[in-house]
């Protein structure tokens, strides 16, 4: 696990770390953590929710939170000395243990931004200035899968495709059986976007997709970029840290990031950007937001975008002391969390008489089951009203993909009475999870399913009709 450099570093002469001291006293390891404490560490969550969506916004315990307060009492007491002498050095804290985490080969290969999201408007900004300034033509490829996460969607229409970019998406087939069907579509989808001579100049590939969620052989698709010529290749890994592994210089990206809030146990908001050490494009890297430190390399500029709260940032090493009381730190968090979230989605797949959405292998700490058919999830707003109602009528947080039936790789996938299912749970395992909370999701839509309810009974009035034909 990572080791925390001492207070002494500075990148941009903003003090020489003898200014104000960052809310951490040298300590030893402690004893591991017992379930009294990991309850207590998160009695701030709401007792009546079964929460098993910790893939949305992640968790923070109580420890880190209490390190965040200290840092924000302390640019508070006297924000100048904060800002000359503790922000620099505590930042700089945080990338050193992130670049070991992750074995990046150098601090200055990783940056510190709010979230994934900021962090694909960096790379997706250069490319649409790369095509703006000519240095590709109009025309030119960006690939990027079918599940992308919505937001980084939006920015390669808005950055991107605006400029001029063909984007190309690859078909990903739902529910998957192996990673081999996942780099057939690739194959198959980076030979469109070559076609006719034209250049694919980046490809954005998800480690974790989000929605549905399912481990992507990342490793093996930025070999197959490699190989066929493909500019450069980013990895929208928002779920990935504390879920999977994470080795960015075996995985071999020229830019990688992940959340560091989501599975990481760091509070919002904060995330890094990976770019490799040494190449051109690294001092061409600007972040969206323009403040004084525009010019002196991303991690700079990242490091200073004007007046904000920086201390979830800052409390990287904190989350680090933390996952370290669980045996086997980070790692052993992530194998436990994988075992549980596979009991608890085999458990309700025999419940429902369904499945699981892929395999083990391809699950981290997340999972997807199918729901009963019968409930006609028809539409993604069918799933947004059904996950609404087990939040206020159930207290159980989960969401809920709707897969449609207008799959052009696969037909649907059926369940045990051999009918199609369109709805999908995306289940969650963290370590405040226990097993009630998943037989509270059992039974509810258990309950659901006895009373005949179908979601078109939450559909607005015209629209309440099943539209479902059963074989």
């Amino acid at each position: 696990m990572a080791s925390i450099p001492s207070n002494d570093v500075s990148e941009n002469g903003h003090g020489n770390g003898n200014g104000p001291s960052p809310p951490r006293a040298k300590r030893p390891r402690a004893a591991l953590i017992s379930a009294a404490q990991i309850r207590d560490e998160f009695a701030h969550h709401d007792p009546a929710v079964a929460r098993v969506n910790n893939g949305s916004f992640g968790c923070c315990p109580a420890s880190v939170l209490e390190a965040q307060a200290r840092w924000q009492r302390l640019f508070l007491a006297q924000p100048d000395a904060f800002y000359f002498d503790g922000l620099q050095p505590g930042l700089r804290r945080s990338r050193a243990a992130v670049a070991a985490l992750v074995n990046a080969g150098d601090v200055s290969e990783i940056s510190l931004v709010d979230n994934a999201t900021t962090a694909a408007a960096i790379v997706l900004q250069h490319a649409a200035w790369s095509f703006a300034e000519g240095h590709f033509a109009r025309g030119d490829a960006v690939l990027m899968l079918h599940y992308a996460y919505g937001a980084v969607k939006k920015s390669i229409q808005a950055y991107v495709a605006r400029a001029g970019a063909t984007v190309v998406e690859v078909p990903l087939p739902f529910p998957v059986t192996s990673p081999d069907a996942i780099i057939t579509e690739f194959h198959a989808a980076l030979a469109v976007a070559k076609a006719g001579g034209r250049k694919v100049r980046l490809a954005v590939i998800d480690h974790i997709t989000s929605m549905p969620s399912v481990l992507i052989p990342v490793k093996e698709l930025v070999a197959i970029c490699r190989q066929e010529g493909v500019d450069k290749v980013f990895v929208d890994a928002a779920h990935s840290v504390g879920q999977v592994p994470v080795d960015v210089r075996d995985i071999g990206a020229d830019f990688y990031t992940s959340n560091l809030h989501k599975w990481f146990f760091c509070p919002p908001a904060v995330a890094f950007l990976h770019t490799r050490k040494g190449g051109p494009i690294t001092s061409q890297l600007h972040h969206p937001v323009v403040s004084h430190e525009y010019g002196n390399g991303l991690p700079m500029e990242s490091g200073w975008i004007g007046t904000r709260d920086y201390s979830a940032q800052i409390v990287v090493p904190e989350a680090i002391h933390f996952v370290n009381r669980f045996e086997g730190g980070i790692e052993g968090i992530r194998s436990r969390n994988h075992e549980k979230v596979i009991e608890m989605g085999r458990m309700l797949a025999e419940a429902w008489g369904t499945f699981l959405g892929s395999p083990p292998v391809m699950c981290g700490s997340m999972a997807m089951v199918g729901m009963p058919c019968c409930l006609c999830i028809e539409s993604d707003d069918d799933a947004l009203r059904v996950r609404t109602m087990l939040r206020k009528d159930f207290k159980v947080e989960v969401p809920i993909y709707y897969n449609s039936r207008q799959v052009k790789v696969q037909e649907m996938a059926k369940d045990n009475n051999s009918d199609p299912v369109t709805g999908y749970v995306r289940i969650s395992h963290q370590v405040y999870n226990v097993k009630e909370e998943y037989e509270r999701l059992r039974d509810a839509v258990n309950k659901l399913v006895a009373e005949g309810f179908t979601s078109a009974k939450l559909r607005p009035a015209e629209k309440k009709h099943c539209d479902l034909v059963l074989p």
